[in-house]
């Protein structure tokens, strides 16, 4: 259908949810957006779906999630007995309508006699991964747009390993979701039917309590004094999301006291009334821990994004200013310490990160004699990366991170996870305060060890059917033209993700790149810096990277602006041929 029937088929729908109906009555004179909301369906990629909150299949109502989990019920069914008997977990955060996507997730499963366990209240994602692995289900649902702004939710699918389902079990969901003909006519189960039918069990405390148990594990230096944790000054704030329960337990636990939270963003708020957007990522969203920072003299900000996953860290420079660690530095400082405190290293360890995440984490893992290895951007690929370690028992996992603010330290999680880094972060930075440093000076002494990187990330947003072709239009045009410098430098290596091959310019040989196709370029310079360009799978935006290393910092940043404004300048370019 185009999305002139898609709107009349929601119109004349005689049972349609009265919110949704009173929702398309107001938007009958805007034609724009009616064929915005109508034009297709919510794309279902490899993670799930994310979008704005709205009327029509190309948004996120109670009809686009029941589709996502009839084509999820199907699969499920498909696979076997047992796996209807695993059951699904399933949990939310505290977004617009996350609980009530959460309960037609179940309804739509139990339709299909399959089993949900449902948290009773909001949760961070990296506890529904933990979930799925410790209920031993089939596979795991968490109702979440991240750190989106607030007229976004999504819906992420975990498997049974706890990690984000894998590309071809999400093509097998997708392709059952496409043969679905009418979404408005798909059955569900009430919430008291379920119960009493033994479909539906509501958990949370037990979960909670073998959750922080686990965070044991993760201890670094298990003999750092008490009177170096009671020093260190913490500011935390849960940005209005789902982390404020598990991180303050979690430090408190770890001996963490001197605790501050920012009681302006404690409590849950889904339209994050404290901050234009609730991502960590930004200094805007840390302006009241800064306030905070400067009134208590506090050594280490911290900040996790609404569904507890990505962790922000702020802490003071060498002229007392507070500024964020972007997820690379952070990253860094944490492997770093991380590898420094154990006392052996196995011979088979292994650090995982993202192809768009610094190279100066390899530079680290090299320093202490570990290999890394290189994953599509997106942290299901690690963890699809720690599953195939312990089929073949030839690596051992230490440590994973991705720039986005993503960290996994234990693996008893299979997703990043902001509770286990804040832990981490916060012992990280005691033993440095012990040793009359401050993360910031720690940070200098890292970039003297292994050379100075620097990373920044630019990002056009471009919405509605005009700006998904004009993104593919930019990715065309760098994958065709092949360009051989910018930046006054020579371009070496043209990676191809999508069409798996790693060009070589001087010798103009290919080699063939042994990742999932993925609609990323990659280019390399001859000075060893680097920019990406990659479309997100979750929101209507090209990404694109940038990387270099510099001899000090003065010179590195020169670098990055430069090879910054040139890559900007040429897309800017093919823009105008359009």
């Amino acid at each position: 259908m185009n999305w002139k029937e898609q709107y009349t088929r929601w119109c004349k729908e005689v049972h349609l949810d009265v919110e949704l109906k009173e929702q398309i009555m107001l938007m009958e004179n805007d034609l724009t957006h009616v064929e915005d909301c109508f034009y297709q369906y919510l794309q279902f990629g490899t993670g799930g779906m994310r979008g704005e909150i709205g009327p029509g299949p190309n948004r996120m109502n109670i009809y686009t999630v029941r589709r996502a989990c009839q084509g999820l019920a199907e699969y499920i069914v498909e696979t076997g007995e047992k796996e209807i008997d695993q059951g699904v977990v399933i949990a939310y955060d505290n977004r617009h309508k996350s609980k009530e996507f959460a309960l037609e997730a179940a309804k739509t499963l139990g339709a299909n006699g399959i089993k949900t366990y449902v948290f009773s209240d909001i949760r961070p994602t990296p506890e529904l991964s933990f979930a799925v692995r410790h209920l031993h289900a089939f596979a795991g649902i968490v109702i979440t747009a991240s750190h989106n702004p607030p007229e976004y939710n999504g819906f992420k699918l975990y498997g049974y390993d706890g990690g984000q389902v894998t590309s071809e079990v999400a093509e097998n969901i997708t392709s059952k979701i496409t043969k679905l003909q009418d979404e408005l006519k798909l059955q569900v189960i009430e919430i008291k039917q379920l119960s009493e039918k033994g479909l539906l069990q509501f958990v949370d405390e037990e979960i909670d309590r073998v959750y922080l148990e686990q965070m044991e594990h993760i201890r670094v230096n298990k003999q750092l004094s008490q009177s170096s944790k009671d020093d260190l000054k913490i500011v935390y704030t849960p940005l209005h999301g789902t982390g404020a329960y598990l991180v303050q337990r979690g430090l408190k636990k770890h001996g963490f006291n001197n605790v501050t939270i920012v009681k302006e963003q404690e409590n849950p708020d889904p339209s994050f009334s404290t901050v234009v957007s609730p991502n960590p990522e930004e200094k805007a969203s840390f302006q009241l821990a800064i306030e905070y920072g400067h009134r208590l003299d506090g050594d280490i900000l911290l900040a996790t994004d609404p569904d507890g996953d990505r962790l922000g860290v702020a802490v003071k420079n060498l002229d007392g200013d507070y500024v964020v660690l972007t997820g690379n530095q952070l990253g860094a400082l944490i492997l770093d310490y991380i590898l420094s405190q154990k006392e052996s290293l196995p011979k088979d360890g292994v650090l995982l990160k993202t192809i768009v995440t610094s190279e100066m984490g390899r530079a680290i893992a090299r320093k202490y004699g570990l290999e890394t290895i290189d994953t599509l951007t997106g942290f299901k690929y690690i963890a699809e990366k720690i599953k195939e370690f312990e089929s073949n028992k030839d690596h051992t996992f230490i440590f994973g991170y991705e720039e986005s603010f993503g960290f996994l330290i234990g693996d008893f999680v299979r997703d990043k996870d902001a509770i286990q880094a804040c832990l981490v972060a916060a012992e990280m930075a005691a033993y440095h305060k012990s040793k009359g440093k401050s993360l910031f000076e720690a940070l200098i002494d890292l970039y003297c060890q292994v050379g100075y990187y620097q990373e920044d990330l630019a990002s056009l947003t471009l919405k509605g059917k005009h700006g998904t072709e004009k993104i593919q239009h930019i990715m065309n045009e760098f994958r065709s033209k092949k360009l051989d410098s910018i930046a006054n430098g020579s371009i070496e290596v043209i990676e191809d993700y999508q069409n798996g091959v790693r060009y070589f310019s001087v010798s103009q040989k290919e080699e063939k790149i042994n990742l999932p196709a993925s609609n990323v370029l990659k280019f390399h310079l001859e000075v060893g810096s680097w920019f990406c360009l990659r479309p997100s799978g979750t929101e209507p935006k090209l990404k694109i990277y940038f990387g270099v290393r510099g001899e000090d910092l003065k010179s590195s940043d020169i670098m990055l602006t430069r090879l910054k404004e040139a890559v900007m300048d040429n897309i800017e370019g093919f823009t105008k041929d359009e």
